[in-house]
């Protein structure tokens, strides 16, 4: 009865709420946008040192070994759990709640993250109980068969601190996410393993080999000597304003939530009741008050929300609104998808152009496409007929990774679910008469002049110079073994938990670690020794990385110097995907939606995965141009498209490691974007500008023809069947990203190098099309077909 009442209150608001959302519309927000890990890492390294009461952090993984600032040896200081200890022992209370992953599927080990982050500050020492963390869901059918949530996830990704400051958007603060805008792959370093970038599990590349036993984070199975990483283009936002209530009240609900479901009889475990949210309103936060209850009620914020600095102080100039996808297993609640309505109608009302760039994109374009059901298609075929029939210049851009999901060899069985989504993607954009342009055809209106997809790929060079390998050969170490030292020396005395971090049954601890420690230490010693002998102490003229010349004024592959004989540097070019994690969409320079969620069922129904994202259109104008014609477009919403089709572009130089001095790597509150003006800037400022469109696209097709020409990069057009597949790839166990053709003139490679600029490529919409990507079986039922949409 109570929780009737209580549902019935809830859709009452709701229902008062534009797309329905659980949260009203917000004026004067201050919102900061962050292109890649580089810049939202340092901002939240600035802001979490800064808190002064209380940290929530939700996410869907949560490595507490990860380096907010980099190179890791020189800021180990900034590495996430001892920026949290640091504030834990200053008295400030940090909250967490991460996704409890089936074990089976996934590798992200979130008991090492809980026994990780709770034993940093052990009991009888200072900041002791001020870090708490919860996971979820159980799925234990014995203890809680309400709870059988196998196949979903929550998938949030936001942090709030003080109740004044919010951080919310793609990126989990765990490995593999930091990149900086021209996306290395390479970090091997001749002057010393101590430059490195990415240490252990930190440098990964999925399509070789998966994140391992990620409790054990320094341990890296991937030689960087050989391979390189795979790259990571991520978008996020710092907020300031009215929204961070609510962004903090649906982390209260979850928290609440988790405490009834799980933790009701632990005194571990608060509850937390919210200011606002008092009285009669409390339930809306899932508080309870049982006759006997275990934990205590501690009312948020610590200091009163009249105290905060508020936006309505120095208002900002955003209108914003926070959507979610939230359901009964997820919070409590019945299922609110406001993001897919948020999506819909802002998509549907688009007059000159939709940019998404999203990890997948499946959607339907009504209820012929089972077992897809979101109709985000549907929003897009309407706002496309609409613009043909009107005839006026409109276009969908969608950018998605080459492979979404990780699969080595797209041919293996292994690789069945990630072909599973490769063929619902593809029969939402084109194939068959119910995808997007197959039903902008029926209507009458070509597609071709309307949809149009890509995705990213960067080049680099592992710099293993001739003097390292002779380095390797006379100490007997490999490099490989030298980075798994390296990282077992960053990775910090007694601050990394109790010896049962992995969820052994047994949580008994030995003492073999620290003899496998010493060896490592002892290996890095043998390989230093031969330095001098090997000429590796010499100045080293060959750079570490070579992905900074597909940026603006950063010199030419063909210019780099290398060490050794020239057709030996062949071996070290790699190319890879660069694999596009951001949920960003933007419609005619005038609204963002940012946030966790992606374009699947999984993210948009409200019932699978959880999300938050948000909804931002700046009342900032930024007098500009559309089309040619005078255009008053959005501050936020057009200088975050600019920087994103300058970096896919390669209009916009690369990037320093330090962000001390950059704008854009600061919280909302210190400083607003930098928007990087230049005349790259007013290039890419009009987005139907016929000019920037044949840059767009030839640039695409010249970094296309390329990466086939070079490396045989899959997919690829030319492959329509499973044989031709087999004729395309590299043949003689040529390594996974390499030059397919070992005969290649050294100087021919450097100068095809030369003409990639940024990233853009087309996404091959021919690849597979005469073959059953997916076909029915053991892997892909019924039951199982909505794990992947």
């Amino acid at each position: 009865e109570h929780e009737r009442a209580t549902d019935e209150k809830r859709t009452r608001i709701a229902e008062s709420h534009r797309f329905e959302s659980f949260a009203p519309e917000r004026d004067g927000n201050t919102i900061k946008w962050y292109v890649d890990g580089r810049d939202y890492f340092w901002a939240v390294s600035v802001a979490l040192e800064r808190a002064k009461e209380t940290i929530y952090i939700a996410d869907w993984w949560l490595s507490p070994e990860l380096f907010l600032r980099r190179p890791p040896y020189y800021n180990q200081e900034w590495r996430l759990d001892q920026v949290l200890k640091r504030r834990a022992e200053a008295g400030v209370k940090i909250y967490v709640i991460v996704y409890k992953e089936v074990a089976q599927a996934l590798t992200c080990n979130s008991a090492h993250t809980k026994h990780a982050l709770e034993g940093l500050c052990p009991p009888g020492k200072r900041g002791h109980g001020n870090i708490t963390v919860m996971r979820h869901p159980d799925h234990n059918v014995f203890e809680n068969a309400g709870d059988m949530t196998f196949y979903w996830a929550h998938h949030e990704k936001f942090i709030v601190i003080d109740y004044a400051l919010a951080f919310i958007g793609g990126l989990d603060l765990c490995f593999g996410r930091w990149d900086s805008r021209e996306h290395p792959q390479a970090d091997v370093h001749p002057a010393g393993v101590q430059n490195e970038v990415f240490p252990g599990q930190d440098f990964n590349n999925n399509r070789i080999m998966d994140f391992q036993s990620v409790e054990d984070w320094k341990s890296n199975e991937l030689s960087k000597a050989d391979f390189g990483r795979m790259p990571w283009h991520d978008v996020a936002m710092g907020v300031i304003g009215d929204c961070v209530y609510d962004i903090a009240e649906h982390f209260v609900l979850r928290w609440n939530f988790v405490k009834r479901d799980k933790y009701k009889r632990s005194e571990e475990f608060d509850w937390l009741t919210l200011q606002g949210r008092e009285g009669d309103l409390e339930d809306l936060v899932g508080v309870q008050r049982p006759k006997h209850p275990v934990g205590k009620y501690i009312h948020h914020p610590l200091s009163p929300l009249e105290s905060k600095p508020w936006a309505h102080e120095n208002p900002g100039t955003v209108h914003a609104q926070v959507v979610r996808s939230s359901a009964d297993w997820s919070s409590g609640i019945l299922t609110e998808h406001s993001i897919q309505n948020a999506y819909s109608e802002v998509i549907r009302n688009a007059q000159h152009y939709v940019y998404i760039e999203n990890q997948f994109f499946i959607t339907a374009t009504g209820d012929k496409q089972t077992p897809v059901n979101n109709t985000i298609g549907r929003a897009i075929v309407d706002a496309c007929v609409r613009a043909g029939k009107e005839d006026r210049k409109f276009r969908v851009i969608i950018v998605i990774p080459a492979i979404p999901g990780f699969a080595g060899d797209l041919r293996e069985d292994a690789a069945m679910g990630t072909r599973a989504i490769m063929d619902y993607q593809y029969k939402s954009i084109h194939r068959g008469e119910h995808s997007i342009c197959g039903q902008i055809k029926a209507a009458g209106v070509d597609p071709t002049n309307h949809i149009f997809c890509f995705n990213l790929r960067s080049y680099d060079r592992l710099n293993k110079t001739p003097a390292m390998q002779k380095q390797e050969e006379k100490s007997g170490v490999s490099y490989q073994e030298v980075q798994r030292a390296e990282a077992e020396e960053i990775m910090g005395e007694g601050i990394h938990g109790s010896k049962d971090d992995s969820s052994s049954s047994d949580g008994q601890g030995d003492d073999s670690g620290d003899e496998a420690r010493e060896r490592m230490v002892d290996q890095k010693r043998k390989f230093e020794s031969q330095r001098e002998e090997s000429g590796t102490h010499e100045k080293i003229t060959s750079v570490d990385s070579i992905a900074k010349d597909a940026m603006l004024n950063e010199g030419k592959v063909s210019k780099e110097p290398w060490e050794g004989d020239p057709e030996a540097e062949k071996d070290n070019f790699v190319m890879e995907e660069l694999y596009i994690h951001g949920k960003v969409l933007i419609v005619d320079d005038r609204v963002v939606i940012c946030g966790s969620s992606n374009i699947n069922d999984r993210s948009q129904m409200g019932l699978h995965d959880s999300e938050l994202s948000i909804v931002m259109e700046d009342f900032k104008v930024l007098e500009s141009t559309m089309d040619g014609q005078p255009y008053k477009a959005g501050h936020h919403a057009a200088t975050l498209r600019r920087l994103l089709w300058r970096e896919h572009l390669g209009l916009i130089p690369a990037q320093t490691l330090d962000a001390s001095n950059d704008p854009n790597a600061q919280p909302p509150d210190v400083c607003p974007n930098d928007v990087l003006e230049s005349k790259e800037y007013e290039f890419v400022a009009d987005p139907l500008s016929d000019q920037l469109w044949e840059v767009w696209t030839r640039q695409a097709t010249i970094n296309t023809e390329i990466y086939r020409h070079l490396f045989r990069a899959d997919p690829d057009d030319n492959i329509k069947t499973f044989q031709d597949y087999q004729n395309f790839l590299p043949k003689n166990n040529i390594k996974q990203g390499h030059l397919h053709d070992p005969y290649m003139p050294a100087a021919e490679v450097r100068n095809k190098l030369d003409q990639i600029r940024g990233h853009l490529v087309w996404m091959p919409l021919d690849f597979l099309k005469d073959a059953e990507m997916a076909e029915k079986g053991m892997q892909i039922n019924a039951y199982t077909e909505s794990i992947y949409t």
